[in-house]
């Protein structure tokens, strides 16, 4: 080695060195600064879906603007439910006639008609009855034979028979429908009403409502699209369901609980100190494990989700601002 590469090492060394001394003084002088827990500003969000397929036809809202529960959002044009409505009044208008005819049973004209069928069979009656009698008369006298006299009394009861039916015709117009048929009547009334009843629900939902008071944070869909049944519309933020949300390695939870009231400040509205309280701990997902790199001394770390909730109305707090959290 010759003298200009003994130089270029020693310069090397004395590098080496210095930072060696500047990271042990770092390390031992400076003041080391804890762990900081910082988390994010979220909101309940609601999304709006549909429950009716069809077309955006109207959005009466944008994004960023309030709304109050009950206000309409959208309407979502649908042919087919118009359609079915009109189905649904056809067959309930079915179901009347066919309730009124049960109920007011036969027309007068019918129940004239078998009344007249009953006296035309009641006059057989009589002519049957008269030649009978004659034929019997005869056969006393041992003029006819015994088969006249037997197709004689035949015809009269087969006319008596006729009669009967004939009345109970008559009987059955003047009475109407039985009492079976007037509520199978109804039933078909009933079930079209269903039918219509369920078809207006179907014609409400066409207006998408706001479920609560709050702002409209995203619309997904534009106008004349296409909707599915469930498809999100749009979501509207409940700014009165403000919380934070912090995920945590278990080994830097000592000191906190469910429960523990605490200080929170959020960068972007200012340094002021909030006060909060830690409302829930629970673990996350297998995949949120932190898993040791080393074998000796390590072991895997499960990771916790933070609900802390401000003990108090921060004007300007927006969901997803970054806030820190101070133990008190």
């Amino acid at each position: 080695m010759n003298k200009d590469q003994k130089s270029l090492w020693t310069g090397v060394g004395i590098v080496i060195a210095i930072v060696a001394v500047v990271g042990l003084i770092g390390v031992f002088v400076l003041p080391q600064e804890d762990n900081m827990i910082t988390g994010e500003v979220c909101a309940e969000e609601y999304r709006v879906a549909n429950k009716v397929p069809g077309r955006l036809s109207i959005l009466y809202v944008e994004e960023g603007q309030m709304v109050h529960i009950g206000d309409t959002l959208a309407y979502i044009s649908s042919p087919e439910v118009d359609a079915k409505m009109q189905q649904a009044r056809a067959a309930r208008a079915a179901a009347d006639a066919q309730s009124k005819k049960a109920q007011n049973g036969a027309r007068q004209q019918q129940i004239d008609a078998a009344y007249e069928m009953w006296q035309k069979a009641q006059v057989g009656v009589d002519i049957a009855k008269k030649s009978y009698d004659r034929v019997q008369a005869l056969y006393d006298k041992k003029v006819v034979s015994a088969q006249k006299r037997d197709e004689a009394e035949a015809q009269y009861h087969a006319a008596v028979n006729t009669a009967n039916a004939a009345k109970q015709q008559y009987e059955m117009a003047k009475e109407g429908a039985q009492i079976e048929d007037i509520e199978a009547a109804q039933a078909l009334v009933e079930r079209a009403e269903g039918a219509i009843s369920e078809v207006s629900a179907y014609q409400h939902d066409r207006y998408l409502l706001a479920p609560c008071n709050g702002e409209v944070a995203e619309i997904f869909a534009k106008h004349s699209d296409l909707i599915g049944t469930g498809s999100p519309v749009l979501t509207i933020l409940d700014m009165s369901d403000v919380w934070i949300t912090v995920s945590l390695r278990e080994d830097l939870l000592q000191g906190l609980s469910m429960g523990d009231s605490i200080q929170v400040k959020i960068p972007a509205l200012g340094d002021r100190l909030y006060k909060a309280t830690v409302k829930n701990i629970k673990p996350m997902a297998s995949y949120a494990v932190w898993r040791a790199t080393k074998i000796n001394g390590q072991y895997d770390v499960k990771s916790f989700d933070l609900k802390v909730t401000l003990n108090e109305t921060v004007d300007g707090i927006r969901p997803g601002m970054t806030a820190i959290l101070v133990n008190e």
